[in-house]
């Protein structure tokens, strides 16, 4: 895997966007003039995607199929390729799993990258040209004016906002059963809603949540405790954590750690990771 150079920086959105958005983002690499592959790995959370300049590709059965813009990266079960060559820049916004489809009225899936077609594409153009002028936050003013708008027009579901404070809270630490008292509802009709609104169960997004913390703690801190990190986060015990961990990384937490030091000596980023 080709090393790159990457800016990376995140917004608050606004108030009235919070029950849905976690932050918007902006990120560019620099791969130079080759091409240059980049792991995107999985998290909690489902991103709207626009990107500008190198042309962005992923990787399907070894074959690489250029990727429009926007996409949506939704929930991963494991770690995904993406391609790209000299500079890439990427406006993200990322939504909580069980929002994003609501808010575009688009049916929610499993796939890991949704390909669609939705009027929210026509902010390309303005937005690309904003971009190559270097005014970001232009072009982030662009994307919430537009979500603001199509927010007022969905009405809010308050059974998933309560049962995603309550996971968020908890960090993906918390039983279905708990989830459900917290958003005032059987287990049966919060499951039933929550695979409408993003295509998988409480289970699932839950899990995700809890690797994410594992991902970002060994990410930033390669050196804590394994076994620590396994107890704080509610594992069985660091068989468990490892075995999940992998699961979702395809590595060990481990040898993720030592991806980590590497990071930190050669300041080179191989892997695409969000706080």
């Amino acid at each position: 895997m080709l090393s790159f150079k990457m800016q990376h920086q995140e917004f608050e959105p606004p108030e009235e966007l919070r029950d849905i958005i976690k932050c918007f983002w902006y990120n560019r690499r620099e791969s130079g003039n080759v091409q240059s592959n980049f792991e995107v790995l999985p998290d909690g959370y489902a991103e709207i995607i626009f990107h500008f300049g190198g042309n962005c590709s992923i990787s399907y059965n070894g074959v690489m199929q250029p990727l429009p813009s926007p996409f949506i990266m939704g929930l991963l079960n494991q770690p995904v390729l993406l391609n790209t060559k000299n500079r890439l820049e990427i406006i993200g916004i990322r939504c909580f799993p069980w929002t994003v489809f609501d808010l575009l009225g688009l049916p929610s899936g499993k796939d890991g990258v949704h390909l669609f077609e939705h009027p929210i594409a026509a902010l390309q153009s303005a937005l690309s040209k904003s971009i190559h002028a270097g005014r970001i936050d232009e072009a982030l003013t662009l994307v919430k004016e537009y979500l603001l708008d199509a927010q007022s027009q969905v009405a809010a579901n308050s059974m998933l906002f309560k049962a995603g404070v309550a996971m968020r809270k908890a960090n993906g630490n918390m039983p279905v059963s708990q989830v459900a008292a917290a958003a005032h509802a059987t287990v049966r009709t919060l499951e039933r809603k929550f695979k409408q609104s993003s295509g998988y169960s409480v289970k699932d997004v839950s899990g995700l949540m809890r690797f994410e913390q594992a991902r970002n703690q060994l990410w930033h801190y390669p050196n804590s405790n394994i076994a620590g990190l396994a107890h704080e986060l509610g594992y069985t015990d660091q068989s468990h954590l490892s075995r999940e961990f992998k699961r979702y990384s395809g590595v060990t937490p481990a040898a993720f750690a030592r991806k980590a030091k590497e990071r930190e000596q050669s300041n080179d980023f191989v892997a695409f990771i969000q706080s």
